[in-house]
């Protein structure tokens, strides 16, 4: 692949010095001449290092007096042709071109009247390349008087306004006045010189002459252009228009256009080029919006925002436009309200995903603010210099405007809404953050500390106070969280992040962990440990469900538990979750549903069997009435089946898991295994 490119460069490098001795040695034939700088401008489009390596070998600068000294017009053309296609793909290449000599020489094509039309449209695109985004061509374009000819080809190329593109020769001029109106865009913008800026001003009469004359797409577009980039950012030349009346005229051609834009598609896309340059010269003087509102410029802005052809950076740039009007113009104010410009604006800043576009209608609604309070308070003290019909048509659709403003003030209301909106949930969830965390770290603390209770000898006073201190701590940072919420969505949506319970089985990976080991703990716990008969039967109390009697369990039956796998969460955070349900709730049904509920009855609607029920009931320290009568019934018939075992089969144990099962057993006071399989049931 390094190859084939090596042999291509090395290939054009060839070329171009054989084009170059060609040039040379053919002096007295200006067919070969221009076929091989036409030749020399194909290889540089083509590769933009061969206007380097061209450069290097001195080709441009022979390229250029060839230009200069040649006698035929034809290798003049071509020879500029080709120094534009090379300077325009290369910025070393401009570089070493922007003199003052070629200025000179260039000024010299331009104002020589033996110089035909293509000539001098070959030296005008050599200008436009020079000075395109470089600052010394523009100094340079001015320096050399090369602008006064470009402002006098400007006004004498095209000497008709009823421009006939069909003949060839009115083509030709119309092609080299386009070119010119180009090249002094570039001259004046991009980057902005304002000095060149004073200087093309003085064609403003000319160019409103032909706005006004010669209302065609092929002469508003560049006099429009020229005109926008020449008083853009500049305030005395913008003054300077107005007072010459362009503003009048610019405001006449849009009116036109708007009428037309009914019938041709083509007069509505160029009314909002007449817009853009309306917008240019009153974006900094927004006290000239005055003269807009003697012809209507608002409605007929309104009328165009309304045109289905248009895309959003058309409606954009009219939007915006609409603000730079109603800034410091009442004028124009009420005849936005007059024209239902406020309904539009709302449903532009409602139905618009373009940021800017909407940013652009809140500046229409922020202008007209003041406007809307005054009509608002009294339309009575809203003075203008209006006749007798005026008012009375203000006073027919005074209805009307105060809807609109009622719906300008929910919008504009809803926008501040939502920001101040933001800004808390930004604050609340930061808030919400830390106190999550600090509920974690509670939580953890106290996991450790039932786990070093469990393996330790047994809980004293001082741990009680510890884990009193603790729970109470956890109490209060959850506290923190619920008073965030103020309705029962927010309430339910706490309850799923923050419920340790919910969390575990909505997680698969959790919950499948989590349901190993609470197998894997209940099977041990349940293998070493059998339930003596309890005599007590539960009585009916007034309510549902009993909220349960607190049972202390001794060591042996809490140790797997701990041992072998985490704690039920809901153990842990049962009574927060009960008091957080309950500080929401206001009513006294769901408060009582809430506070008598056990691992059970939260469970319901899960994928539970036989097996994981149970193990779920006896992980819950708490049972209601109902699952306390299944617990107790189960735990009867497993003793009952397990004695009928062990007697029935007579199991022999090992001495291991007999001394296990005795100690257990004098603990707990319920069976003694005797040596040899016998079994003496001890009350």
């Amino acid at each position: 692949m390094e190859s084939e490119d090596t042999k291509k460069i090395q290939e054009m490098k060839t070329d171009l010095n054989l084009l170059l001795e060609c040039l040379k040695y053919q002096m007295d034939n200006p067919f070969s001449q221009k076929e091989a700088l036409v030749t020399i401008h194909s290889i540089c489009q083509q590769n933009s290092n061969a206007g380097v390596y061209f450069r290097e070998i001195g080709g441009l600068m022979f390229v250029k007096n060839l230009a200069k000294s040649s006698e035929h017009s034809m290798v003049k053309e071509a020879a500029l042709y080709t120094l534009g296609a090379v300077a325009e793909q290369n910025v070393y290449c401009q570089q070493t071109l922007c003199t003052s000599e070629l200025f000179e020489d260039l000024t010299w094509f331009l104002s020589n009247d033996d110089s035909n039309t293509n000539l001098k449209r070959m030296s005008v695109y050599v200008i436009l390349v020079l000075v395109s985004n470089n600052r010394t061509g523009q100094t340079l374009v001015r320096e050399t008087g090369c602008i006064t000819v470009l402002t006098q080809l400007f006004r004498t190329v095209l000497s008709k306004y009823e421009l006939n593109l069909s003949d060839k020769n009115a083509f030709q001029s119309y092609q080299l006045w386009s070119s010119v109106c180009s090249t002094l865009c570039v001259c004046v913008n991009n980057p902005q010189n304002d000095e060149n800026q004073m200087l093309c001003c003085s064609l403003f009469p000319h160019a409103n002459d032909w706005l006004i004359n010669c209302i065609k797409p092929e002469i508003i577009r560049p006099v429009c252009s020229f005109i926008g980039l020449t008083l853009a950012n500049n305030t005395y030349v913008q003054k300077y228009f107005i007072s010459v009346g362009g503003l009048d005229v610019l405001s006449q051609v849009l009116v036109q256009l708007e009428s037309d834009s009914h019938k041709t598609l083509s007069s509505a896309k160029l009314a909002v080029v007449v817009t853009k340059t309306v917008d240019a010269c009153i974006a900094d003087n927004p006290t000239f919006g005055i003269i807009l509102s003697k012809y209507q410029i608002v409605s007929k802005l309104l009328t165009l925002l309304l045109h289905e052809s248009l895309d959003s950076g058309e409606k954009f740039s009219i939007i915006l436009t609409l603000g730079h009007c109603t800034e410091d113009c009442e004028e124009n104010q009420y005849d936005l309200f007059k024209n239902n410009g406020l309904p539009l604006m709302i449903q532009a800043l409602t139905e618009s995903q373009n940021e800017e576009l909407n940013k652009a209608a809140t500046f229409v609604l922020h202008n007209c603010k003041k406007i809307t309070e005054k009509l608002s308070l009294s339309l009575g003290e809203y003075s203008f210099d209006e006749n007798e019909e005026q008012l009375k048509d203000v006073n027919m659709r005074e209805k009307n405007l105060e809807e609109y403003w009622k719906k300008a003030k929910e919008i504009l209301h809803r926008i501040e809404q939502l920001e101040r909106e933001r800004n808390e949930e930004k604050t609340q969830r930061e808030k919400d953050k830390d106190n999550v965390s600090s509920m974690n770290i509670n939580i953890q603390n106290t996991l450790k500390h039932l786990h070093a209770d469990s393996i330790g000898r047994g809980p004293t006073a001082e741990d009680k106070d510890k884990r009193q201190s603790i729970k109470l701590q956890s109490y209060q940072s959850h506290g923190v969280l619920s008073s965030a919420c103020t309705n029962d969505h927010q309430m339910k949506t706490l309850l799923k992040s923050a419920n340790p319970v919910n969390a575990c089985y909505r997680e698969s990976g959790q919950s499948k962990t989590l349901c190993k080991a609470n197998s894997s703990s209940n099977q041990n716990l349940h293998e070493g440990t059998t339930f003596e008969k309890k005599n007590s039967v539960s009585q009916s109390s007034d309510h549902v469900f009993k909220h349960p009697i607190p049972v202390v369990k001794n060591r042996k039956q809490q140790l797997p538990v701990t041992v072998f796998f985490f704690p039920d969460p809901f153990t842990l955070c049962s009574d927060i979750i009960n008091k957080e349900v309950i500080s929401f709730l206001a009513t006294d049904n769901h408060s009582k549903m809430l506070k008598y509920r056990c691992s059970g009855c939260i469970a319901v609607g899960k994928s539970l069997n036989s097996r994981n029920f149970s193990k779920l009931l006896h992980s819950c320290p708490y049972q209601c009435d109902r699952h306390k009568v299944i617990v107790e019934a189960e735990d009867r018939y497993k003793s009952e089946l397990r004695k009928s075992l062990i007697c029935n089969k007579k199991i022999l144990l090992t001495p291991r898991r007999r001394r296990q099962l005795s100690g257990e057993s004098s603990t707990s006071g319920e069976i003694i295994m005797e040596p040899f399989g016998k079994t003496v049931s001890v009350r």
